[in-house]
């Protein structure tokens, strides 16, 4: 299986949305079939095979996230960070703007899908080849 260890070292490569879709390669070919990540300190579950789960330690302090979610500002956000014109860190912090709480990447069904507080689906993105 794998171990946090190796998903930083791939993280690490990762200067912006625009390099999501190799990270998501990389991490698929260690044996990640799914991840949760959180915004408040992005702490992230990974998830293996036989119910395998390993789970990060916290990236920045918490952050408080919006109560209400705001999916256009969001989108507007995403586009911005996959563009490549931020980081990881102003990525988060948008989201606990926009009100997103978390999203949930399947590598089997190549989706990421962010979720407001209440749960609700506030998108499902394609994830690249």
């Amino acid at each position: 299986m794998f171990t946090i260890e190796q998903i930083h070292r791939a993280h690490n490569k990762v200067k912006s949305g625009a390099d999501f879709p190799k990270y998501i390669q990389e991490i698929k070919s260690l044996g990640v079939i799914a991840f949760e990540t959180w915004v408040k300190d992005s702490h992230t579950e990974y998830f293996g095979l036989n119910s395998f789960k390993i789970s990060s330690k916290p990236m920045y302090e918490d952050m408080a996230i919006d109560n209400t979610s705001n999916e256009e500002l969001f989108k507007e956000d995403l586009k911005t960070h996959q563009q490549g014109k931020t980081d990881y860190l102003t990525f988060c912090k948008d989201c606990a703007k926009s009100g997103i709480e978390k999203w949930f990447v399947s590598l089997t069904d190549r989706t990421c899908t962010y979720y407001d507080k209440s749960g609700k689906i506030i998108l499902v993105e394609l994830i690249p080849e």
